[in-house]
């Protein structure tokens, strides 16, 4: 299974002090070092981590593929796709967040999302759409020809955080979710269930098959257990394991967890 690693979370602690320190470009070949497969990296609207130079230098000296993630916002593609990275990822996004939340509605969004694939078609970049795992955006996803779908994990690794972690007990807590322990045995396996469908599905159709979204070093195992899955996006997991093991020693641990 291939990892694209998140370097989002390096400026996030650089745009803390507003300075040049850490440069997530330093990034860059301590993943390829570790055996990492791809930098992963999202220009949000609002700038808030990843800047337009930081993409630039990124794409133009990463020995490895680069995914960049993005809104549908035509300024943010005509940046992106000048960029020629080797992959385009359309999330949604919303200034208030504190990061992505949910998948990109394609349905609604049909119209806008297939002016940019032809867009990207004609500069040879792939396209993925970061979706909730359900037939009908893998559909929509079929009838746009993208070459890859990322499902959302989200869902997944919130209830496993609430079954084996204190998140009942912080502000993240998810009232959906607050139930009694075999409840959420349940709702695990059936998260699982409908990912694994998900993959299946796309997989069936001609679509590669990327995850991402709050996975980390306790959960992502069932994760890596289905076999459509060909790419894992992670993130802020490695950025915060490095503060204590060093951000190679991160990448290389995470990569163990996907053999």
């Amino acid at each position: 299974m291939l990892l694209g690693v998140n370097i989002d979370h390096i400026a996030v602690l650089r745009e803390a002090r507003k300075i040049n320190d850490p440069d997530p470009l330093d990034a860059v070949s301590l993943v390829k070092r570790a055996g990492g497969d791809q930098i992963t990296i999202h220009l949000r609207e609002d700038r808030r981590h990843i800047h337009d130079e930081d993409a630039k230098k990124i794409i133009e000296n990463s020995p490895i593929p680069v995914n960049i993630e993005c809104s549908i916002n035509p300024e943010v593609i005509q940046i992106v796709t000048a960029l020629h990275p080797h992959r385009i990822t359309l999330v949604p996004e919303k200034r208030e967040e504190v990061t992505t939340e949910g998948g990109l509605d394609v349905l609604h969004y049909f119209d806008a999302i297939q002016l940019i694939a032809k867009q990207l078609k004609n500069e040879h970049i792939e396209l993925s759409l970061f979706i909730d795992p359900n037939t009908l955006m893998i559909q929509k996803a079929k009838e746009l020809e993208v070459e890859w779908v990322e499902l959302h994990t989200g869902m997944y690794a919130n209830i496993y955080a609430m079954l084996y972690s204190n998140l009942s007990r912080t502000h993240h807590s998810i009232q959906e979710l607050e139930c009694d322990r075999k409840s959420l045995h349940d709702k695990l396996e059936n998260a699982l269930n409908v990912l694994q469908k998900s993959a299946s599905e796309a997989k069936s159709l001609g679509i590669k098959v990327a995850a991402g979204h709050g996975l980390n070093y306790q959960n992502v195992q069932k994760i890596v257990a289905i076999k459509e899955i060909e790419e894992l996006n992670i993130g802020q997991s490695i950025i915060a394991k490095s503060i204590f093991v060093g951000f190679e020693n991160a990448v290389k641990e995470m990569l163990g967890l996907l053999k």
